[in-house]
């Protein structure tokens, strides 16, 4: 019973509350769905877990879905015992990054007043869970390899069973314990989404990427105006 709770009930669960929750926060309080940054309280260490983190977290994420949505291709590229070697060094490499993006920013928070003073018990639940999902990760990748093979394998089918709203799970059931932690860590991340600052992935500014350059003409002395030496103009600038 707590298999098909686990591995049945909380996935579909897990997407049907954060749908509805995605929903209902935009709609509702279209202006909290975003990363609520604390950039402006404290920049420089940001930097140094923000990046690193961003950027694994990424990578390992499409690593996954590519796995997901293409299983006889990764299996395929998978054949040749060298693309394997490199695409488990390249996971495993891109999972330390984010363990170390990860720890610095929680690092930052619990040290930094300005951002412990905004941080809220939804921010440690995240951030504990994603901890606990990197290391796991990085538990499977070094004690149960080739991951990518056996991801294809079993876990693949059976999530695409899901998605086909019938659950097989006789692979899953089988497997060692800390691989069935980390899927159900992937679904309980999936579900908190709606109630953390996780919901900004689902408003990032794509459009930048292929929206044209913007041009900015301006109609005053620049250099002039920013000069400290220059009294501040008692009228309205006219471009404003």
């Amino acid at each position: 019973m707590l298999n098909l709770f686990l591995f049945v009930g909380l996935p579909y669960m897990a997407f049907i509350v954060c749908t509805v929750g995605i929903v209902y926060r935009y709609r509702r309080k279209g202006f909290t769905v975003s990363s609520l940054s604390s950039q402006f309280l404290e920049g420089k260490e940001l930097f140094w877990g923000s990046v690193p983190f961003h950027i694994g977290i990424l990578v390992v994420f499409f690593g996954h879905l590519t796995t997901f949505l293409v299983p006889r291709a990764t299996l395929a590229w998978n054949s040749i015992p060298v693309r394997l070697l490199i695409l488990e060094v390249t996971a495993f490499t891109f999972g330390l990054t984010v363990l170390i993006g990860l720890a610095a920013l929680m690092y930052r928070r619990f040290t930094t007043p300005r951002v412990r003073a905004v941080t809220t018990g939804m921010d440690i639940v995240l951030e504990g869970l994603l901890l606990a999902q990197v290391v796991f990760g990085l538990w499977i990748a070094l004690g149960y390899r080739w991951g990518a093979s056996w991801f294809a394998s079993d876990l693949s089918p059976y999530l695409w069973s899901l998605v086909k709203l019938s659950p097989e799970t006789t692979a899953v059931f089988a497997l060692p314990w800390v691989i069935k932690a980390h899927i159900v860590g992937a679904f309980t991340i999936v579900l908190i989404i709606p109630f953390t600052r996780l919901i900004h992935f689902f408003v990032a500014p794509l459009n930048y990427i292929a929206r044209p350059y913007q041009q900015v003409i301006w109609n005053w002395d620049r250099r002039a105006i920013r000069d400290p030496g220059t009294a501040w103009s008692p009228t309205q600038p006219r471009n404003n």
